[in-house]
């Protein structure tokens, strides 16, 4: 069996330029995946500045949402 040899920089170079090529052609998928880590972000977040603050009731919480507060 032949043993390859690879510059690592060359081999750098190329997972680069293959994964610029790969977010080019799937520009839909790789927005989404984005999209959907910032959201996880910012769930957890809000999850724990909710910890840290006063509970409110479910009536005071649609209250707000619905613009009433």
């Amino acid at each position: 069996m032949t043993q390859l040899s690879v510059d690592e920089e060359k081999l750098k170079d190329l997972l680069k330029e293959t994964l610029i090529e790969v977010i080019e052609q799937k520009k839909d998928l790789f927005h989404d995946i984005v999209a959907e880590a910032i959201e996880d972000i910012a769930i957890t977040n809000a999850i724990k500045e909710g910890e840290s603050t006063e509970s409110i009731s479910r009536e005071e919480v649609f209250d707000i949402i619905e613009g009433k507060s």
